[in-house]
């Protein structure tokens, strides 16, 4: 059965307590918790009120940063990150997700070969802690501070070369579903995705995302989601809509459009 998730930058100006009550009004089962309002919020008081509230954690969001683009050394990047999987291993997140980092002056090369060392160190405390790390590709047009990995063949090749089943994909459609032949991909794939993103565009990316609201765009939502459940795929959908748009709309409006979409999405 699809399982609905509502990734917490969606509603940015709520806070971490509030997404919580406000999802479960809304009907939604799960969130994809971001660091940044737990660490406002409390680590410790956010494992408490998820566990209490009866919320699962569809992913936690994010760790990485690893070719030192945000001004972090390598080490200290991998020490958050250790964090972070310890984190999500206490909330019982589905995945967390990572970023390697921009190439940030590096040759590409030399950039794929940090961001291996990283997941190699990674994914044995993975393993012992029974966390899934969920590697994101993000189209080249908005990918310029996050990752250097846009596509899918590059991102699969990453994780072919760490080799643990724990290392896997998440698949944002805003970023992916416009690849070519993604659909007749997806088969292949399924089985190597941790975590699917639900996200709609207008127009292809640019510098800035500009998501709009699910089925309202140009993404073949409803295709990839039906192929993804055909092919198995039986993890968290996560919504995740930001941009001037999302920005300006009423969140609990937006939690049932999200609903109604996703509902509407996974009807036979």
């Amino acid at each position: 059965m699809a399982q609905l998730a509502m990734n917490e930058m969606t509603t940015f100006r709520w806070s971490f307590e509030q997404d919580v009550h406000q999802y479960l009004a809304a009907g939604i089962p799960a969130l994809g918790v971001w660091r940044h309002k737990i660490s406002d919020f409390g680590e410790d008081k956010a494992v408490e009120l998820l566990r209490d509230s009866g919320l699962q954690a569809s992913s936690l969001l994010w760790a990485g940063g690893f070719t030192g683009s945000d001004g972090r050394t390598f080490r200290e990047s991998l020490d958050d990150a250790r964090e972070a999987v310890r984190l999500a291993a206490e909330m019982k997140a589905g995945c967390l997700v990572v970023y390697s980092g921009a190439r940030a002056g590096h040759t590409h090369n030399h950039a794929r070969r940090i961001l291996k060392s990283a997941l190699s160190e990674l994914a044995g405390l993975a393993h012992e802690l029974h966390v899934t790390l969920a590697i994101e590709p993000m189209h080249a047009a908005v990918a310029a501070d996050w990752t250097f990995l846009t596509s899918l063949d590059e991102t699969l090749a990453t994780i072919d070369e760490i080799g643990s089943p724990l290392v896997k994909i998440c698949f944002d459609t805003y970023h992916l579903g416009q690849e070519e032949d993604v659909l007749r991909r997806i088969p292949e794939i399924a089985s190597r995705i941790a975590l699917v993103q639900l996200g709609d565009t207008k127009s292809p990316p640019q510098e800035e995302p500009h998501r709009c609201c699910l089925g309202e765009g140009m993404i073949p939502l409803r295709e990839i989601v039906k192929s993804l459940i055909s092919a198995g795929y039986r993890g968290f959908f996560e919504v995740e809509l930001m941009g001037e748009e999302i920005e300006a709309a009423d969140y609990n409006d937006l939690l049932r459009r999200s609903k109604a979409a996703f509902e509407k999405l996974t009807q036979r």
